[in-house]
């Protein structure tokens, strides 16, 4: 008898795919393994680069993500078998089967992945992998709200970038940070050098996230502002199974247990804890409230309102509303001596268990599966008062279970002005399982670091928390504890992040990069040129400088980029996204523009002509001729720091450096016609003149002039913001006009203009950054050419996030508000 063995090959590549799954398990777990995130896909990505087919890459995400459920979710399958009552074994062959349905990212990426390889270099594969998972969790919502960016909860630094980007932005930089570690073990054995630029990649991601974590705690931790506050007590009484309690005791009999044990631990809260509000959980009172369905659900409603009346707090708690639509799970907000303030409606309820869409429900499938729930989603994020008989008040965000793992719902409730959330939720369900509750919690816990909105969540059975605006678990139960958790509240109106301001915005910039992407790399390509120019047309704008001239125009350039990104971090951190005082222009006119502008003069006076001539490289000046024989020639030597721009040394033959530098736009275009007519001059192939050239043969569109950009441009949403800040302010858009005169109003308009514009600069200078970065990375893994492919591509994407992004920006925030 004989046995057939896979290939050596085959058995790699599922021992790679395996150790993925196996670390992402452990990721998942928490504590220190959330290190593991930044090296648990590398050994499926060295298999999906082993592979050579769209089918196998299929094959190969399709296998993943079987693999991925398996080893992170496997507590789930085991819950579903116990709530179907159809058993662990197989509630996990359920979950199994259904697994590239709950984990379609992981078969979206290898694909995208794969096609893009096919066409373009590592960094743009890269990217378009990277944006294929976010997207794909964006356009199809996961069951459990999941996404590898949660794993990263554990590090207090590095989960504070998701105030940028969200979870998703975390799982974006983590799959980066992936690649660039595969590529350098795919490198091992070509020496050093080449593995610099992805290691180098890789510790750039964890440092910027790092670094800006500091940054954000920093100012997080200051000290508070004095505002009222509210000590509010959540009451996990941990009374689970209510249907093994209704066959015992009878339905009336659990409302009962349930009522008394929350009054008992309730007063407890108030008498030893000075609550003066109490929060119950989801469901803690399972029926209608004000709608009774009988006389005793009517004389439950009037003794949950004498309780609040008696205890003299707010009451929220966990019931049912209804309507002519259907019922809901919902919150009940109570107030002492005013009754009932309003529901607040579950919005996602949990598909099958909670409710089934018309076009799937039916008799047959209650008939099939009789545990199916029937309640309606809510229709939205609601912000509710919390409020004391002495005047005290909170403005709050509901969010009932699954609701907070949206994070749109916890957006929107902060743009309606919420200074806290408050959860709440019945995991009971996890009670065997503390895996998925230490999960859901951890994901609970982002929509406060997007929002910096502090939390307070109460569960039935566990885990409640208090979490403060940097994500941080203060304190929490445990599964089974019966306990009263208490947290102190403020009415504080945190700074607007960038995730409140945009939205979920990484998965939907992903989407257009991935079909940017397709659409335009065809026709791009098209439209570079060839990068020689001919010997004899050689001319080109210099700026020649002494040492002493390029060191102080090099440090007037150093100052404006610095009073920039000095202007930029301050907007980040402490004033918010906008333009808004006086103080900010003043500063960009004397850290920014004025050095920028002494930096332009000093070029401007040095400038020159050189050209080819005669045997010689001739540079003509203002007021005299500068002729170098091409023979006395024999370097150019970038320069290693590009300032005040990029340029050269030249050094002669005697080995002597001439005393002047030549600031040039394309050093590695001047080497090359140096060398075609003859000068014994070697073309360098260092990376800061490759960018140069780069930079100098992409096509510069009239989009790019800084006339256009940062003048003409911002007068559209200058004359729009000004125009409604008239409307408002004065009545009418000439107003001012007429209250004060044309000099008040024009100097209004211009402030609003120079506003637009210092803003617009910024956010040109981010994209430009961008820009660059990409491009130099492309210039590390890939040939010219496809740098030049990827570079063009990438200033396209920058002039549409400008010229039609802003735009939509302004519309979207005036329709929103």
């Amino acid at each position: 008898m004989t046995t057939e063995r896979l290939p050596l090959s085959r058995w790699r590549r599922l021992a790679g795919l395996l150790a993925t799954a196996l670390l992402l398990g452990l990721y998942a777990r928490g504590g220190v393994a959330w290190v593991l995130g930044f090296v648990a896909l590398v050994p499926w990505l060295l298999v999906l680069d082993a592979g050579r087919t769209t089918r196998g890459a299929l094959a190969a995400g399709v296998l993943m993500s079987v693999a991925f459920v398996a080893t992170t979710f496997a507590w789930f399958g085991a819950a579903i078998g116990a709530y179907t009552g159809i058993g662990a074994l197989p509630g996990m062959a359920l979950l199994l089967l259904l697994a590239p349905l709950m984990q379609p990212q992981v078969i979206a990426f290898a694909l995208v992945r794969h096609l893009a390889g096919r066409r373009h270099g590592r960094v743009l594969r890269a990217l378009a992998g990277a944006s294929a998972w976010v997207a794909c969790e964006t356009l199809v919502p996961k069951l459990l709200g999941d996404t590898l960016g949660h794993g990263l909860f554990p590090s207090a630094l590095l989960r504070q970038a998701a105030d940028l980007g969200g979870a998703a932005g975390l799982t974006f930089l983590l799959i980066l940070a992936n690649e660039a570690i595969a590529l350098a073990i795919s490198r091992r054995g070509r020496g050093v050098r080449a593995l610099l630029p992805p290691i180098g990649g890789a510790a750039a991601i964890v440092v910027a996230m790092a670094s800006y974590g500091l940054a954000r705690l920093s100012t997080l931790q200051a000290t508070p502002v004095e505002a009222p506050s509210l000590r509010v007590a959540m009451v996990q009484a941990s009374i689970t199974d209510y249907e093994r309690l209704r066959r015992e005791i009878g339905a009336y009999g659990v409302v009962r247990k349930v009522l008394d044990t929350h009054y008992e631990l309730s007063w407890s809260a108030i008498r030893d804890h000075g609550a003066d509000v109490l929060l119950w959980s989801e469901t803690v009172y399972p029926t209608t409230f004000t709608r009774a369905r009988s006389e005793d659900g009517a004389a439950l409603d009037r003794e949950i309102q004498d309780f609040a009346d008696a205890a003299g707090v707010p009451v929220v708690f966990g019931t049912y509303d209804i309507d002519e639509a259907g019922e809901y799970n919902a919150a009940a907000f109570i107030e002492p001596g005013r009754g009932l303030l309003g529901f607040y409606r579950k919005t996602f309820p949990f598909p099958l268990t909670e409710h089934v869409p018309r076009w799937l429900d039916g008799p047959t499938l209650r008939r099939w599966l009789p545990w199916t729930g029937s309640w309606q989603p809510g229709s939205g994020a609601r912000v509710m008062p919390l409020r004391t008989a002495d005047g005290r008040e909170v403005n709050v965000l509901p969010l009932i279970c699954l609701d907070d793992v949206n994070p749109g719902l916890a957006i929107d409730g902060a743009r309606l002005g919420a200074q806290a959330i408050v959860g709440m939720s019945n995991d009971s369900w996890f009670t065997d399982y503390p895996v998925g509750a230490r999960l859901h919690l951890a994901v609970a816990a982002f929509r406060s670091i997007e929002t910096r909105l502090p939390q307070v969540r109460v569960t039935t059975n566990g885990l409640s928390a208090i979490i403060d605006n940097t994500g941080e678990v203060l304190a929490s139960t445990s599964m089974g504890d019966q306990a009263v958790l208490t947290a102190t509240l403020s009415a504080r109106d945190p700074v607007p992040t960038l995730m409140v301001r945009w939205g979920d915005w990484v998965g939907r910039a992903a989407t257009v990069f991935l079909l940017a992407l397709l659409l335009g790399v065809a026709w791009r390509a098209l439209r570079i040129g060839a990068a020689g120019t001919a010997v004899t047309d050689y001319e080109q704008d210099v700026v020649v400088l002494t040492r002493g001239w390029r060191m102080a125009a090099g440090l007037l350039r150093l100052c404006a980029g610095a009073g920039l990104a000095w202007l930029a971090l301050d907007m980040l951190l402490r004033i918010g996204l906008q333009v808004q005082t006086l103080g900010q222009l003043k500063t960009f006119a004397f850290a920014v523009l004025l050095p920028a502008l002494a930096a332009w003069t000093i070029g401007h006076a040095f400038s020159a002509k050189a050209r080819l001539e005669g045997g010689a490289l001739v540079l003509d000046q203002r007021r005299q001729r500068i002729e170098i024989p091409l023979a006395s020639i024999t370097a150019l030597q970038p320069w290693r720091l590009p300032l005040p721009r990029s340029g050269v040394d030249v050094y002669l033959a005697a080995g002597q450096r001439w005393p002047r530098g030549l600031a040039v736009a394309d050093p590695a275009a001047l080497q090359q016609a140096l060398a075609a007519a003859g000068s014994p001059v070697p073309v360098g192939r260092s990376l800061g003149a490759r960018l140069a050239h780069l930079r100098a043969i992409t096509a510069r569109r009239w989009l790019d002039h800084p006339l256009v950009k940062f003048m003409l441009f911002p007068l559209l949403p200058a004359a729009v913001a000004f125009r409604l800040h008239q409307m408002i302010a004065f009545g009418g858009p000439l107003g001012e006009y007429y209250t004060y005169g044309a000099k008040a109003w024009l100097t209004g308009g211009l402030i609003w203009w120079a506003s637009w514009s210092l803003g617009l600069m910024l956010f040109a200078a981010v994209l430009r950054v961008v820009v660059e970065t990409f491009t130099a990375m492309a210039l590390l893994l890939l040939s010219t050419d496809r740098a030049a492919v990827v570079r063009d591509a990438l200033m396209w994407l920058a002039r549409g996030a400008y010229y039609l992004g802003v735009p939509a920006w302004l519309v979207l925030r005036l329709t929103s508000g």
